[in-house]
């Protein structure tokens, strides 16, 4: 029977957060934040310039997706083993050189003359990013003092989100006035300052216990993720019966099994599946899959609505999109206080509950809405999502002791990235095909090429439109009625997503309990979470 220490934390001080003044820990925070930020608007900044790259480097639209995707894949595959590194070697060497490794990047795809220079490029940004995510919240919660932890990954949960829409008007903002490899130098100098920051006045903690770095592992769960993320990503363009698409997605549940039987059988594994059985890290990373993949699919369909519906530009839309960072960010910290009263199962389900209710008010939008009938659907959804973050990460990194952090970070990390992945791909179909049956009726009397491109996109039927001239009307709302019909598509599914996961939450979550009073019932603890995890774990002393 493995021996594994986790839920009732030791106090060995190698462990202990180091002893930093206020304004020190102060500034550890705002480091991490902005590393988290530029990490998280290394995406949204891309798409905001993505027209403009396509044109000048002549890339296809396959190959656009993959200039997006060449990012967002290493990322997403590389987080557990970076975590690892991390608690092994010291998370404030990974977050140094992943700053290096991601201003390098940036600064390369600046210079980038092809297609295949960027993706390589992309793709070393990547790493990068990988190695800098899970250091950011390994190193508040290692730094902050059980008290005032809380609150710090109430703020780093809430810039979590907010960053992509910081990356979207930051962009924004440069290509109206810039070449496109703007949005790049930004981010490489975003690296310096978080670089030097880091430098000066982060300290260096690690594991205090012996972190394997698992190799078996580390390519099965880098090949898990990989794959289902490419096959998801390759799903919309390819269509979810092709070859390539199962293919890829069968070889990654495989994978997934296989980690899963590995991990149990080797002594030091790099995650112990049977990690998930407890109730707030099963819950909290269950949670979180189901916020970023709803979120990333807001963000597909409303940016869509803005631009296409009521007719903003990238800028003004990612200006319309600023309410939700403004509630989102002071909700999120006051959500850590909160949920110290009211619990952290209560709140999370709370908060998914009001974010399944405004995904579902979505519905009632239509062509003929303006920008304030969108707004407190909107913030209804970011409410929902601001109530619930804090608790959810909370309980995750609450479950495992600091010396398991970057772990517990890691898992944050990648149920965020692959939940993303999986919105975009997933309610980006779920538009796409109801978009498609809507449209594909009213097509008649069009060219080939017109009607096949109109049926592409709902961006490219409206342009079509305009050519028309005054024939264009009827194409017009008929696009539009199909556009309705993909957003409800996607808001519904999504509505129904955050209902389970709130059902699930409320079922399966558990809040934070009051510290036991006696080793008796430290004992009792340990005794009952062995029964229901299989594990024989050591309790901590007083």
């Amino acid at each position: 029977m493995t021996t594994l220490e986790l839920d009732v934390p030791t106090t060995d001080e190698t462990d202990a957060p180091p002893a930093l003044s206020s304004g020190r820990r102060t500034t550890v925070l705002i480091a991490m934040c902005l590393a988290l930020v530029m990490v998280v608007a290394g995406v949204t900044m891309l798409v905001n310039a993505l027209s403009l790259i396509a044109e000048d480097l002549e890339l296809s639209q396959a190959r656009q997706s993959w200039v997006v995707d060449a990012y967002a894949l290493p990322f997403a595959a590389l987080l557990m083993i970076a975590g690892a590194l991390g608690d092994r070697y010291g998370r404030r060497g990974a977050l140094l050189t992943g700053t290096v490794i991601f201003g390098v990047g940036s600064v390369l795809s600046a210079l980038a003359t092809s297609g295949g220079e960027l993706l390589a490029f992309r793709a070393i940004t990547g790493v990068g990013a990988a190695l800098i995510m899970p250091g950011t919240l390994s190193t508040i919660t290692s730094v902050f003092p059980e008290d005032r932890r809380a609150r710090a990954v109430g703020i780093w949960s809430g810039f979590a989100m907010a960053g992509g829409t910081l990356g979207m008007l930051g962009s924004g903002l440069l290509l109206q006035h810039y070449w496109w490899g703007s949005v790049f130098v930004v981010a490489a100098l975003l690296a310096v300052v978080a670089f030097a920051v880091i430098a000066l006045a982060v300290p260096s903690t690690r594991s205090s216990e012996h972190v394997s770095l698992d190799p078996g592992g580390t390519v099965l769960s880098a090949l898990a993720v990989a794959a289902v993320v490419f096959g998801v990503i390759e799903g919309p363009e390819q269509g979810w019966t092709s070859l390539l698409t199962l293919g890829s997605i069968g070889v990654g549940l495989l994978a997934a099994a296989a980690f899963v039987l590995y991990e149990l059988k080797v002594d030091r594994p790099l995650l112990d599946p049977r990690l998930f059985r407890l109730r707030g890290f099963g819950t909290g990373s269950a949670a979180l899959l189901i916020m970023f993949l709803a979120a990333f699919g807001f963000f597909l369909v409303s940016m869509q609505f803005l631009q296409l519906i009521l007719g903003y530009s990238p800028l003004k839309a990612a200006v319309a999109l600023l309410p939700q960072m403004l509630v989102m960010i002071p909700l999120a910290t006051f959500a850590a206080s909160l949920s110290m009263r009211v619990g952290q199962r209560r709140l999370t389900t709370l908060g998914l509950v009001v974010g399944a209710v405004g995904m579902a008010s979505f519905v009632t939008l239509d062509a003929h809405s303006s920008y304030w009938q969108f707004l407190p659907c909107m913030l209804l959804v970011f409410v929902g999502i601001g109530l619930a973050m804090t608790p959810a990460t909370t309980a995750i990194v609450n479950s495992l002791p600091v010396a398991k952090q970057g772990v517990a970070s890691a898992v944050n990390d990648t149920a965020r990235e692959v939940g993303g992945a999986l919105g975009v791909a997933v309610l980006g179909s779920a538009f796409n095909t109801a978009y498609r049956s809507g449209i594909t009726e009213h097509l008649g009397g069009l060219s080939s090429g017109d009607a096949e491109g109109a049926r592409e996109a709902p961006a490219i039927a409206f342009r079509i439109a305009r050519g028309l001239g005054a024939e264009g009307n009827r194409l017009t709302v008929a696009t539009q009625n199909a556009f309705e019909s993909g957003l409800r598509a996607a808001v519904l599914i999504s509505a129904t997503l955050f209902a389970l996961a709130a059902v699930y939450t409320w079922w399966r979550g558990q809040d934070a309990a009051p510290a036991p009073e006696t080793d008796d019932d430290l004992d009792v603890e340990a005794e009952l979470l062995a029964q229901t995890s299989g594990l024989a774990l050591e309790p901590a002393t007083s």
